[in-house]
This record gives C-alpha cells, structure tokens and sequence, in this order.
C-alpha cells in the first residue's frame, strides 16, 4: 500500500483502499490504494487509457468497484452531501443549455436550497462572491455558449465553490484551455489549498510540478508512485508510465 498523507488522525479527505474496477471483461483498475489528507494539492497523471477518469468516477460513486472500498472524509461517497465537487472534461460537457453563468453556478447551491425552493438572498450573495472569486461576475448574464474554454472552466470551479465543497475533483481541467488561462485558473486552485480545500487534478502536463503540487499520484490502471513530484518521477517510473516516449518525459520535469 502507499504512504499514507494524514495528519493528526482526522479522517482523509479520500481514501482508496485496494480498489479494482472492471468494466465489462476489462480490468480497468488494478488494486488501487491511496490517501491524500486535506489542504493538499495532488496531481493525478498517466497515459492515455490508464484510468484516470475511470478512478475519478469510482470516487463519485459513478462505476461499481469491484474490489476495495473508497472513503470520503471517512466515509462512503453515499453518505456524504455535497463535500465532494467534481470538474469534468469540458469536451464532455453539453453546452447547447440555455444557461448562464449565474445559473450554472446557482446549480451548485441546490442541495443548501432544497427541491421547489427559491434561493435566499445569503444564497443569492454566495453566487455572486464565487463568480467574482474566478473572474466571470461581469459574465453573470452571458450564456455558457459564449464563453472561452478557461472561462467554462473557471465556472465550474465556481460551482464548485458555490456547493460549499471541501474536496475538488477536476479530470483534465486544462483540455482546451490556452496557457494563459491554465496558469491563472492554477493560481486560483492554489489559492484555494491554502485555504484548506483539497484538490485532486488529472493531467498531461508535467511541467512545473514541483511548483504546482504538493505530491503527484502517478497511475497506469496501478498505483506506479506516489510522492512529491521530484521522488515520484523516477525514470523508472516514467519509463512504466510511458514507454519509450519516458526520456521526452524526463526533459519536460527538469525544465
């Protein structure tokens, strides 16, 4: 099992404990254990196919595990309300509704308002305080369809924020997204560690990890390593990870 990344015995912010997902007759994850305590920004990263998104949606609950089970602030995702908030693909989202900025990011105060309720002015101010937090409060009106890549990004964050989540969960958050918007949109998640949240982010990108995360979780359908960045990526690893391209990997971390 890998080091545990707790302190002072408060239950972890996730817990994945010898977890094994098949999907269909494909092994898609083998025997997963982790854990990663809160105010920590973690960096999931691994080829194309190694089960990134297939663990973020063991995590929400989304695919059967067949094996091992996966905590949250210790305990199952099904027992929680609202502490975990999740960033999808934006390739995977449908931006043909009709909403605006101010509507998705309301979306994120639903559970607090309950069905058939109407929001309060507390959450009316929360809104507005989440969508200045990233930027877009001057976008409140403007339809989803009309914003850049970042900015659909940095929105989802917001409903993130809006849900009052403590632990945040963003698959390929930088998909899309011109470079300029990453090392903003990575200065607001770090902004957010330091407030206490956690953050798990699945990426290609390594560079500036050493600067961006506090321990990166290296998967290829296994656990490879998990550490800071510098002792995880080993060539051993990154030769596990990616083969014969790992050599193009190791000059990108040393940049």
């Amino acid at each position: 099992m890998s080091k545990p990344y707790t302190t002072n015995n408060q239950p972890a912010a996730i817990e994945v404990e010898n977890v094994s997902v098949e999907l269909g007759n494909m092994q898609v994850l083998e025997n997963i254990s982790f854990t990663i305590n809160h105010g920590l920004m973690v960096a999931l990263v691994g080829p194309n196919g190694a089960g990134k998104s297939t663990l973020f949606k063991a995590i929400l609950g989304l695919v059967p595990v067949s094996h091992g089970k996966i905590l949250i602030h210790g305990v199952p995702f099904s027992e929680i309300r609202g502490e975990l908030a999740y960033i999808p693909q934006s390739e995977h989202v449908n931006w043909s509704f009709p909403l605006t900025s101010w509507d998705v990011v309301m979306l994120g105060r639903e559970r607090k308002i309950g069905w058939f309720k109407k929001p309060s002015k507390s959450d009316k101010e929360i809104v507005r305080a989440c969508l200045d937090r990233v930027g877009l409060y001057s976008r409140r009106s403007s339809l989803v369809t009309e914003l850049s890549g970042g900015q659909r990004q940095s929105l989802f964050v917001a409903r993130a924020l809006a849900q009052e989540a403590h632990t945040l969960l963003l698959d390929e958050a930088f998909s899309g997204v011109d470079i300029a918007s990453q090392d903003g949109m990575m200065d607001m998640l770090k902004s957010l560690k330091d407030e206490g949240k956690t953050i798990l982010l699945s990426t290609h990108d390594l560079n500036k990890m050493s600067d961006r995360f506090d321990l990166v979780c290296c998967l290829n359908k296994h656990i490879c390593a998990i550490g800071q960045p510098n002792e995880a990526f080993t060539p051993e690893v990154l030769e596990e990870l990616y083969g014969s391209h790992a050599n193009l990997m190791i000059g990108k971390e040393s940049n």
